[in-house]
């Protein structure tokens, strides 16, 4: 097989896929991604990221981002975190117990330290200054213990006079940023505080997918819709061997050593009962605490979860989802698929024209919505030995027939995918999709639903490597096939991007690409099952158009606004009031 290099047509890009799903109640990754939490901003979860550390491999990196779509001049009443939420971030290790074996718990207080005035910061004090109490819990969340206490969040980067003169805070803001890191008392690394949006997305995608944007319809070239805007981010980096299961060896016996797999999700949650004093700004609270978003995989809620279920998924937890059979039907039968059929409504979008699924893949198998997709092979000896067998994994990955997306998109985003037949590379297959190929991928933990699932045994790509692609797994999957140093057998090796989305999620990854192309099944194609125009009697190459379709497929706008950092929280510092320009262009 030829040697084959993506960079050489095209680079990463960003892709907002919330189309047609969610209407008006979508913006980027999981900004107001349902109808209720668009109405409390304080509380929205918008991303999520679980990444080992590049500069620190003893370590994993856990972020989650709240607060969407903040315009840096905001004032005077800037953005902060609310004294009134619960801020959590879950791991699961242990498929065994269901359940978060670790959760980490922020919680915030506010002081006004000069109500005299209406600016935001002055003669160094500054208003709503925001400090937090960060438990942990290491027992199922029965008990919590606070390892930070009186945590620092640097302010909100309004503007030179309120930042570095004397009038203000007589300070830089990197050093105020700088700060903001601080080691917990079990060791830790913990951040709190505004950052840049790390997402970017062409929001052309909301005028009826037209990304990349049509000549003529949409004016001037691609945009990022989310440049110069802000988020607060909930940054952890924590010891591996925190995170461990018990039990589980302290070194990995091999790079996708199962034992190493961690889920993380991220929630946030109020007190039931609020009871406001007309005219005032008093307030009681009461009840138990009621989740009110949550966020695992980014865009679940966007484009696989309907509307009408939409405020239910963020009420509920990945450990609960998997009993309602709603959730679960939304990913065998996708509606971005339906835009990726010339059979369906793929003539509405024609965007996405070079997104289109496996109807025959080797002849055979039709993996569009409604067919049955590897569904026939069922109780066939040929699964013998395999994850889709019945004395593994069939009854959850063949539950039916009509479900094709069951053995790609539904372990995706529900179990993690074993490195077991067939969830490997057509490296050495020798044309079998179900025979042993080229492992790459084991972040399988079946428990609970939608998590990032991240394999913690697995070497992160040095982020100025040739090699590195935030393309991740997709990325990874091309060079086990396509590249010398690694298409030779399908021996186990440390290819680089393993270490990237699905497999967790660093910040550099565009997870919308790479979701569209899971839904168009580049995950079908890696492991053997190809497009439809792949012949092996005709085609020297199973690199088809249809699937370099897939592959270069871009909607223009690729990188964040922001470079980011090489350290510990890695996220940019925040836009500043005083330099951003939204005016229309």
């Amino acid at each position: 097989m030829p040697n084959f290099d993506l960079r050489t047509r095209w680079r990463p890009t960003a892709l907002l896929t919330g189309l047609l799903l969610a209407g008006a109640g979508a913006q980027a990754s999981s900004h107001r991604e349902a109808p209720l939490i668009a109405m409390d901003p304080l509380a929205d979860n918008t991303d999520v990221y679980a990444f080992r550390s590049p500069d620190n491999p003893n370590t994993v990196t856990l972020i989650a981002n709240y607060i969407p779509m903040q315009l840096p001049q905001g004032g005077p009443n800037y953005y902060h975190f609310s004294d009134q939420v619960r801020y959590e971030i879950h791991v699961d290790n242990d498929a065994s117990v269901v359940g978060d074996e670790v959760t980490y718990r922020f919680t915030f207080k506010r002081v006004n330290e000069d109500p005299t005035t209406f600016f935001n910061i002055r003669l160094g004090k500054e208003n709503l200054n925001t400090s937090y109490t960060l438990e942990r819990s290491m027992d199922g969340g029965k008990t919590f213990t606070a390892i930070i206490t009186d945590g620092y969040t640097p302010p909100y980067n309004i503007g030179p006079r309120s930042i570095e003169l004397p009038v203000g805070l007589n300070s830089d803001y990197e050093t105020l940023f700088q700060r903001g890191v601080v080691t917990a008392s079990t060791g830790e690394k913990v951040f709190a505080g505004p950052v840049d949006d790390p997402f970017y997305v062409d929001f052309a995608i909301f005028d009826l997918g037209d990304a990349p944007r049509t000549a003529g319809i949409n004016n001037g070239p691609p945009r990022d819709g989310l440049a110069q805007f802000n988020v607060h981010t909930l940054a952890i980096q924590v010891p591996i061997s925190t995170l461990l299961k018990k039990g589980a060896p302290s070194e990995p016996t091999s790079i996708l050593d199962g034992d190493y797999v961690i889920g993380v999700w991220a929630s946030a949650s109020r007190k039931a009962v609020k009871t406001i004093r007309s005219g005032t700004e008093e307030f009681s609270e009461s009840g138990d605490y009621v989740q009110v978003s949550r966020l695992g995989m980014p865009l679940t809620n966007e484009v696989v979860i309907p509307i009408s279920l939409k405020d239910y998924w963020n009420a509920t937890s990945p450990y609960e989802e998997l009993g309602i059979k709603a959730f679960s039907e939304s990913l065998y039968n996708p509606e971005l698929a339906l835009y990726m059929d010339d059979m369906q409504f793929g003539g509405a979008v024609p965007a996405f024209k070079p997104l289109r699924i496996q109807r025959r893949s080797l002849g055979v198998f039709d993996f569009t919505n409604g067919a049955d997709g590897l569904y026939g092979l069922k109780g066939n000896p040929a699964l013998d030995g395999t994850a889709l067998s019945e004395e593994n994994f069939g009854a959850l990955l063949l539950p039916a027939q009509y479900k094709p997306r069951s053995v790609d998109l539904w372990p995706i985003f529900h179990t993690g995918v074993p490195n077991f037949r067939p969830y490997q590379l057509a490296t050495g297959k020798m044309g079998d999709p179900l025979a042993e190929g080229k492992p790459f991928i084991n972040n399988f933990l079946p428990n609970g639903g939608d998590m990032l699932r991240l394999n913690m045994a697995v070497p992160a790509t040095p982020r100025n490597s040739a090699d590195f692609s935030n393309l991740g797994l997709v990325q990874a999957a091309v060079l086990g096939l396509t590249d010398g140093r690694f298409n030779k057998d399908k021996s186990l090796q440390l290819i680089p991007n393993m270490d990237g989305f699905p497999n967790g999620r660093r910040l550099e990854d565009d997870v919308t690409r790479i979701e569209l192309q899971a839904v168009s099944g580049i995950v079908l194609a890696a492991i053997g099952l190809w497009y439809d125009d792949y012949d092996p009697k005709t085609s020297p190459s199973p690199l088809t158009e249809d699937l370099l379709d897939v592959l270069y497929y871009s909607t223009g706008v690729e990188q964040n606004d922001k470079e980011f950092r090489g350290s510990f929280p890695y996220l940019a510092i925040p836009h500043r009031g005083t330099e951003v320009d939204h005016r229309p262009r």
